[in-house]
C-alpha cells in the first residue's frame, strides 16, 4: 500500500472524515498537527509523501490524494501562521514544503521590504532570503548522485538547482525586476504559473540567472508572494526529474502557500517596525548614561514587563544640582504601553525642568501633580524626589505613593526609610512633605519601582522585606568594612526576581554615598566691594597651600578673580566662595542676580567681556545654575598634570 504524507503522520484517511465531526474538538484537532517533515527521506519515500504520487486515473487515489492535499495545506499554513518574525515565517514556508509539495524551494523578497501603507522604492528590487532542499546521504544510493536522474540533453553541462553535490544552489542572490518584462507580468498577475509555461519559460531565468538548469516538464513552479497591498517576493517551487510532475490542483496549493506566507510576512514587517519604534522610545525617554557627580557613585538597571511589551511608565534619573549636590529620581506610571511612556517622558521633562530650578523636593512633585492634572484626569503616577548633598552627608525625601527606598549601610544594615508615603501624581489637592535624613558615608540608598517588589505571587510589603533581607546578605558577603560592588549589587538585587514574579517592568537606580570630606572644603563670604576680587585670591591661594596644591594658585586666582569681579559687579548682597577637593578642584561663586553670564566675543576696543572667555580655555568644565535666590557660576580644573 502506497503511503501518504498523512499516513506515517498519524493522520486518518479522506473515508473517516465524516467520522470525525463528531469526536470532540480536542481530538479533532490533535488529528491536524502534522510531525516534523523527515530532513533526510529515501528518494522513494519522498515520491511517495508528495499529494501527486497516486495515479490520476484511480478514483480512490484521486480522493485520498485530495484529502492529503487539503491536509496538508491546512499543516503548512498553521507552520507558517506560527512564525512571529521574517526569518520564523520563511523558514516555516520552506520547512512545509520541502519535501513534502517539493524537493527544493526558493524565496526571494522585496530589498528593502516595504512597511504598511509606504511607497516602496525605486528600483523594483529581489533578493534571494532563503533556500531549501531535500538532501540526499550514501544510504540513498551508490554515491552522493541521484539515481535514476537522468536531465536532458539541452541541459547537460549546466548547473543544476537540484545538484545535490553542490553546497549552496546556483541561483541568482539579487535580481532587479525590469518594468515592462517578462518577470514583472507574472508578478502582477498574482497566481503561480507552471515552470513549463510561456510566461514562467521568460520569467524564470530573469530571477535565477539564465545559466541556471532547471528540471523539465511542469516540475516548477512560480508563486508570486502578494501582501496586503502589494507584491513583496516570489516562491518558486521545484521537483526532481525521478518525481511525478505537478498537477493543475498543486497550483492551488502553492497559491495557498504564498498568501498566508506574504501576509504573514506583512505582519512580521509591521511588528518589527512598532518593535523599533517602542525600542527608540523607551531609549529615548530613559538616560542614555548616569552622570558622575561629586561625592556619589550611580549604576542603574531597566527591565521591560515582557519581550512583548518593552515600552513602560517606569523611568529613573539622576540630576546636578547647585553646590555639587545631585537629585535623584525614580517614578512609574500606570500601564506599560506607548502612551504610558509618553507621558513618562513628559513627566521626565518636567522633573528635570524643576531640579534646574533648584525648587525643594516637595515642591517638585507638586509642581509634577500638577503636570500630571494638565495631561488628563486618569493619568496617574507614583515619583519618588530625593536630593543628597554630599558637603553635609544629609538626604532629602518627598515621596508621592511610591515605595519607600532601602538605606545599605556600611557594616550590612539594610533598613526601609520611613519617608511621607504621600498620594501618587495626579490626584490633586494634596500636600506633599519632605524628611531629611543622614546619608552617612559609604552608604548604599536604592530606588525601585513596584515591579521589583510586587507581583501576583506576593504583595508589595513582601516584596519590599525580602528585598531588604537580599540587600543585607549580600553586604554581608563583602565584610562589614567594605561596601558591594555597586553594579554587582543591582545584578543581585534583580535576581530577587522569582519565576512569575515579571508583572511589571522594573526601573533601579544604586547611589554609593562617598560625600566630601569637611577638611576638602573651603567656604567664604564676600562684601560685594571693589576688594573682593584681591581677598578671593588671598583666600584661594591659602587653601591650595593647604591642600598642597600650590603648582594651580596662578590658574585658580586668575579665574576666581574674573567670575567674583562679574558677581560683585551686580550683586546686592554677599557672594559666597566655596573650594571643594575632589579627584578635580571645584570653584562655586554664588550670588543674588538671577541674570546667568554669557560668554561673548569682545572687541579690540573692549574694556571687559573677556572673563569667561579665559574661564572657558583654562578650566575642565565650567557652568551656571540660576537658583531661587540668584545664581552660581562654577568651574573645575583637574587636580592631576
Amino acid at each position: 500500500m502506497t503511503e501518504h504524507p498523512t499516513s506515517h503522520e498519524g493522520r486518518q484517511p479522506v473515508a473517516a472524515r465524516s467520522q470525525e465531526r463528531t469526536r470532540p474538538r480536542q481530538e479533532a484537532s490533535a488529528a491536524a498537527v502534522p510531525p516534523p517533515v523527515p530532513s533526510v527521506p529515501a528518494p522513494a519515500t519522498a515520491q511517495a509523501t508528495a499529494p501527486s504520487s497516486v495515479p490520476p486515473q484511480d478514483p480512490v487515489g484521486a480522493a485520498r490524494r485530495e484529502g492529503d492535499r487539503l491536509r496538508f495545506v491546512g499543516a503548512a499554513t498553521r507552520r507558517i501562521a506560527r512564525g512571529i518574525d521574517l526569518d520564523e515565517i520563511v523558514l516555516g514556508l520552506c520547512r512545509a514544503t520541502v519535501p513534502t509539495f517539493s524537493d527544493a524551494i526558493l524565496v526571494y523578497l522585496r530589498d528593502p521590504l516595504p512597511v504598511g501603507d509606504e511607497r516602496p522604492v525605486a528600483p523594483f528590487v529581489l533578493r534571494l532570503r532563503r533556500t531549501d532542499r531535500l538532501r540526499l546521504t550514501d544510504e540513498d544510493g551508490e554515491s552522493l548522485g541521484t539515481p535514476g536522474i537522468q536531465l536532458p540533453e539541452s541541459e547537460a553541462g549546466r548547473a543544476s538547482l537540484l545538484d545535490p553535490q553542490a553546497d549552496v544552489m546556483p541561483a541568482a542572490q539579487l535580481c532587479e525586476v525590469a518594468s515592462g518584462g517578462a518577470l514583472s507580468e507574472v508578478l502582477r498577475g498574482v497566481r503561480p504559473v507552471f515552470g513549463d509555461s510561456a510566461a514562467a519559460r521568460a520569467a524564470l531565468p530573469e530571477l535565477l540567472g539564465g545559466e541556471m538548469g532547471l528540471p523539465g516538464g511542469r516540475r516548477a513552479i512560480l508563486a508570486p508572494l502578494r501582501g496586503r497591498r502589494r507584491v513583496i517576493g516570489a516562491a518558486v517551487f521545484l521537483r526532481r526529474p525521478d518525481r511525478p510532475a505537478f498537477e493543475p490542483n498543486d497550483l492551488l496549493v502553492a497559491a495557498q502557500l504564498a498568501t498566508h506566507t506574504a501576509l504573514g510576512i506583512d505582519k512580521a514587517v509591521l511588528y518589527g517596525r512598532e518593535a523599533y519604534i517602542a525600542d527608540e522610545l523607551q531609549r529615548t525617554m530613559l538616560p542614555e548614561g548616569l552622570p558622575q557627580p561629586t561625592g556619589v557613585r550611580l549604576a542603574s538597571r531597566y527591565l521591560p514587563a515582557a519581550e512583548t511589551a518593552r515600552v513602560g511608565g517606569d523611568w529613573y534619573d539622576a540630576i546636578p544640582l547647585p553646590g555639587s549636590r545631585v537629585a535623584l529620581v525614580v517614578g512609574d506610571v500606570m500601564g506599560h504601553s506607548m502612551t504610558s511612556a509618553a507621558i513618562m517622558g513628559q513627566l521626565r521633562t518636567t522633573a528635570q525642568t524643576l531640579a534646574g530650578l533648584d525648587l525643594p523636593p516637595q515642591e517638585v512633585l507638586h509642581h509634577l501633580d500638577e503636570q500630571a492634572q494638565r495631561l488628563g484626569t486618569d493619568r496617574m503616577a507614583t515619583c519618588l524626589y530625593a536630593v543628597y548633598d554630599p558637603v553635609s552627608h544629609r538626604i532629602t525625601i518627598a515621596n508621592a505613593g511610591h515605595p519607600p527606598p532601602i538605606l545599605l549601610h556600611l557594616g550590612g544594615r539594610a533598613e526601609v526609610l520611613r519617608v511621607p508615603p504621600g498620594a501618587p501624581i495626579g490626584v490633586g489637592g494634596v500636600d506633599f512633605e519632605a524628611v531629611e535624613l543622614d546619608a552617612p558615608a559609604g552608604a548604599t540608598l536604592l530606588l525601585y519601582t513596584d515591579g521589583l517588589v510586587e507581583s501576583r505571587l506576593r504583595d508589595v510589603w513582601t516584596g519590599i522585606e525580602q528585598l531588604r533581607e537580599r540587600l543585607a546578605a549580600t553586604a554581608q558577603l563583602t565584610g562589614p568594612d567594605h561596601s558591594p560592588p555597586l553594579e554587582a549589587l543591582c545584578d543581585d538585587v534583580l535576581d530577587v526576581l522569582g519565576p512569575g514574579d515579571r508583572d511589571d517592568d522594573i526601573a533601579l537606580l544604586a547611589a554609593r554615598f562617598d560625600g566630601i570630606a569637611p577638611s576638602d572644603v573651603a567656604y567664604w563670604f564676600l562684601e560685594p566691594e571693589d576688594a573682593a576680587p584681591g581677598r578671593a585670591r588671598r583666600l584661594a591661594r591659602r587653601a591650595l597651600s593647604r591642600w598642597g596644591l600650590e603648582e594651580l594658585s596662578d590658574s585658580v586666582e586668575l579665574l576666581i578673580s574674573e567670575v567674583v569681579t562679574n558677581a560683585v559687579r551686580y550683586a546686592e548682597r554677599p557672594v559666597t566662595l566655596r573650594l571643594l577637593r575632589t579627584d578635580v578642584l571645584r570653584c562655586e561663586v554664588g550670588d543674588d542676580s538671577p541674570q546667568l553670564p554669557r560668554q561673548r566675543r569682545a572687541r579690540d576696543t573692549d574694556e571687559g567681556g573677556r572673563g569667561l572667555f579665559l574661564v572657558n580655555r583654562l578650566a575642565r568644565r565650567w557652568g551656571a545654575t540660576r537658583l531661587s535666590t540668584g545664581k552660581v557660576v562654577w568651574f573645575e580644573i583637574s587636580t592631576r598634570p
